[in-house]
């Protein structure tokens, strides 16, 4: 895990992809470990993490698809109460910066907003599991599975 600590020490402000709130609300027996340093370190407020309220919409989906709606509250109020984490609306600047990538790297529609969102309010590192991100030049990209090792 010394890799994804020396990528949290580097960036100050660093976007977070939505898998990174999927492993660790449901506590992945892989990936935990290393979101629980994450959030951890937001929570102290070492780092601030920044993210869309597309994130919010895609974690919701799962609990509410299998009818668990008390859970699907809890998520929304975790990820919306949790210190030094900030979910941004997808607004005119971030929907010009997200058709860029989309036209430049071919992304996908939620990776570019995603991006897009954490490059508008200043993050400098991206934390994903999505190996697609690494060929984004524009912030540096950590892909949890690498950090991990």
């Amino acid at each position: 895990m010394k890799r994804l600590l020396e990528f949290l020490k580097s960036h100050p402000v660093v976007g977070l992809d939505t898998s990174i709130f999927i492993y660790h609300l449901e506590d992945h027996p892989r990936y935990a470990p290393a979101t629980e340093i994450i959030f951890h370190a937001l929570e102290e407020g070492r780092n601030r993490g920044i993210t869309s309220f597309l994130t919010l919409m895609e974690i919701l989906v799962k609990p509410k698809i299998e009818g668990l709606l008390e859970v699907a509250r809890d998520y929304e109020y975790y990820l919306t109460t949790f210190p030094n984490l900030t979910l941004f609306p997808f607004e005119l600047e971030i929907t010009r910066k997200a058709s860029d990538l989309r036209a430049v790297s071919r992304f996908k529609a939620p990776d570019a907003i995603q991006l897009a969102t954490a490059l508008h309010h200043g993050a400098t590192g991206f934390l994903t599991n999505d190996r697609m991100f690494e060929k984004v030049s524009v912030l540096e990209i950590a892909i949890l599975d690498k950090v991990m090792k």
